[in-house]
């Protein structure tokens, strides 16, 4: 039984709690947060302790989740590292680099899991597509939303778009060769809407797409290899598979067989709060890494840079 808590129960933070209080592995001892009404009212839901101290949780937890705005990442996360507590850091894993390489090595140094939350890994097309994966040569990636003021704290890349950064750095496997940018401000005071065409050193080139600021929810991802184009709808958990059958269709060109992937549905946040909870128990590394949440970070930062340096030409 792995004693937990969540610090930070905003929007995201309510459901890591719920996932904690589900799971037989796991004991949920505290919720933490600044605002005090909200906290006692699920701590009481969960018959655990809510508190707006996170400090007095030393001694007292194995594991957190650390679900609060992205500038306070670095220093609760390196506070629960220095005291021996394994760490569930949510997306994006810190503000800079250093801040990331320095809980990294931190937590190697401790022998503690710190796992980086990129809740897509653990979609269920995800999962399901990812065995018929080789090679991909290109790579689409849709994600884009209505505007949502609880996000304004980040750009719509450090937002939305590390997520497909981070499934399609997953998936090619290859050091980024260039990058190809173009993004505005709409909105807020950030960027709301990006485009990124990265271009790997395996020549594959992935064309990825962010908004914030659509009439329409879409999270997609197609991705075309030498045997095969797949088409994943990650907000409906639901992908095909199209391959070169036999015969033709035209002289010359083969006919195209299409399979629909037989998606099994089931809860991406429980199961990656499981992930976390086994890593712990077995002491193996966690299937994302602080390593996968650096490498994300890094490009989401190169393709604000070379945004910012262009727009203010």
């Amino acid at each position: 039984m792995i004693r937990t808590a969540v610090i930070g129960t905003g929007y995201l933070g309510k459901f890591h709690a719920e996932k904690y209080a589900k799971l037989k592995n796991a004991q949920l001892k505290f919720l933490v947060d600044i605002t005090p009404e909200t906290t006692q009212a699920l701590a009481k839901k969960y018959k655990c302790t809510a508190t707006t101290n996170y400090h007095e949780l030393i001694g007292q937890v194995d594991a957190v989740s650390i679900v609060t705005p992205t500038s306070t990442h670095y220093e609760i996360a390196q506070f629960f590292l220095t005291h021996g507590i394994h760490v569930l850091l949510e997306k994006p894993m810190t503000v800079t680099l250093k801040e990331a390489q320095e809980l990294i090595t931190l937590a190697s140094a401790k022998k503690l899991v710190l796992q980086i939350g990129y809740l897509e890994r653990f979609n269920p097309v995800i999962m399901t597509a990812l065995p018929q994966i080789h090679q991909p040569k290109f790579i689409e990636s849709t994600r884009i939303m209505g505007f949502n003021p609880r996000n304004k704290d980040v750009n719509v890349i450090l937002d939305l778009m590390i997520h497909d950064i981070d499934l399609i750095q997953n998936i090619v496997n290859s050091e980024i060769k260039s990058i190809d940018t173009s993004g505005i401000e709409v909105l807020s005071n950030d960027l709301d809407i990006v485009n990124a065409r990265l271009r790997f050193q395996n020549n594959c080139v992935a064309n990825v797409t962010a908004s914030r600021i659509s009439l329409k929810s879409e999270r997609k991802l197609r991705i075309f290899q030498e045997d095969a184009y797949l088409s994943l709808d990650l907000q409906n958990k639901a992908g095909v598979i199209c391959r070169k059958g036999k015969g033709e269709m035209f002289p010359g060109i083969p006919n195209i067989e299409r399979h629909v992937l037989k998606v099994k549905d089931h809860d991406a946040l429980l199961i990656e709060i499981n992930a976390f909870l086994t890593a712990i128990a077995t002491q193996q590394p966690p299937e994302v890494s602080g390593e996968d949440g650096k490498r994300s970070l890094a490009t989401a930062l190169a393709i604000t840079e070379q945004i910012k340096l262009q727009n203010a030409k």
